[in-house]
C-alpha cells in the first residue's frame, strides 16, 4: 500500500481513538452517531493541545490505545474477521499472537497521524438506523485544510451497564479496514500458514518500530 494510504489510515485510527476516549456509562443510552461525534471532538481537542502527541510520541500513543481504546473495541471480532477462515484453524496461542501483532500494526499508524493534526473537524451524515438496531454504520467526513476524508464506523450495541457501543470495523476513503487486511492475510496464510502470517506481522511491526 502507498504511504498516502497509511497516512490517511493513521488519521482514521486517531479518530477511532477519539470515538472511544473517555467512554462513560451514560454513553449506553446515546445514539451511535452522537457517541462518535462527541468522542471524536473530545480527542481532537486533546491532541491539538498536546504537543508531545502531535510530535508522534509513540509511548503516549501506546498508552492511549492500551488504557482508553482497546477496552471499548471488539478487537477479537476485528482480528478474527481480518484473518478470515484461518482464524478457526489457529490454536488459542496463535490467536493470541495474531491479536497482539495486529494490534501493534494498527497502533504504529498513529505516529504519522498525530503530527498532522491541525484544524480537522468531524461532519456526520444522517444515521440510517432504527432505535432498536444493535449494529449500525455511522458515516462521517474529516474536514480540514485538505480534501475531506471519508470515515465510517461499524458499531455494535453491547448489553450490560456502561458497555455501550463498540467498534468492529472502520472505513476510510471507501475502503473497509478489515476487508483490506483480509485479502492480504489470506495470501500470507495460503503461502506460509498461520505461523507464517504471525512471523510476517512481527517482522513488519519490528521494521515500523525502527522507523519511528
Amino acid at each position: 500500500m502507498s504511504f498516502r494510504y497509511f497516512k490517511q489510515l493513521g488519521v482514521l485510527l486517531m479518530l477511532l481513538g477519539g470515538a472511544l476516549l473517555g467512554a462513560s456509562a451514560w454513553a449506553q443510552d446515546e445514539a451511535a452517531d452522537v457517541f462518535i461525534k462527541r468522542m471524536s471532538t473530545e480527542v481532537l481537542d486533546v491532541i491539538k493541545a498536546d504537543k508531545s502527541m502531535r510530535s508522534a510520541d509513540i509511548s503516549k500513543v501506546v498508552a492511549l490505545v492500551d488504557t482508553r481504546i482497546m477496552p471499548h473495541v471488539d478487537f477479537q471480532r476485528m482480528t478474527a474477521s481480518a484473518i478470515g477462515p484461518g482464524w478457526r484453524q489457529a490454536t488459542p496461542e496463535q490467536q493470541k499472537r495474531l491479536q497482539e501483532e495486529f494490534k501493534i500494526l494498527l497502533v504504529r499508524t498513529y505516529a504519522g497521524a498525530l503530527s498532522q493534526i491541525s484544524d480537522q473537524v468531524i461532519a456526520l451524515k444522517p444515521l440510517r438506523a432504527a432505535p432498536e438496531d444493535k449494529e449500525v454504520v455511522v458515516r462521517s467526513e474529516v474536514r480540514g485544510s485538505g480534501e475531506p476524508i471519508q470515515l465510517d464506523y461499524r458499531l455494535e450495541k453491547t448489553p450490560g451497564q456502561g458497555t455501550g457501543w463498540r467498534i468492529f470495523n472502520i472505513n476510510v476513503m471507501g475502503v473497509w479496514l478489515v476487508e483490506t487486511y483480509k485479502s492480504q492475510f489470506a495470501q500470507e496464510i495460503n503461502a506460509k500458514g498461520v505461523d507464517g502470517l504471525i512471523e510476517s506481522l512481527a517482522a513488519r511491526n519490528k521494521s515500523n518500530t525502527k522507523k519511528n
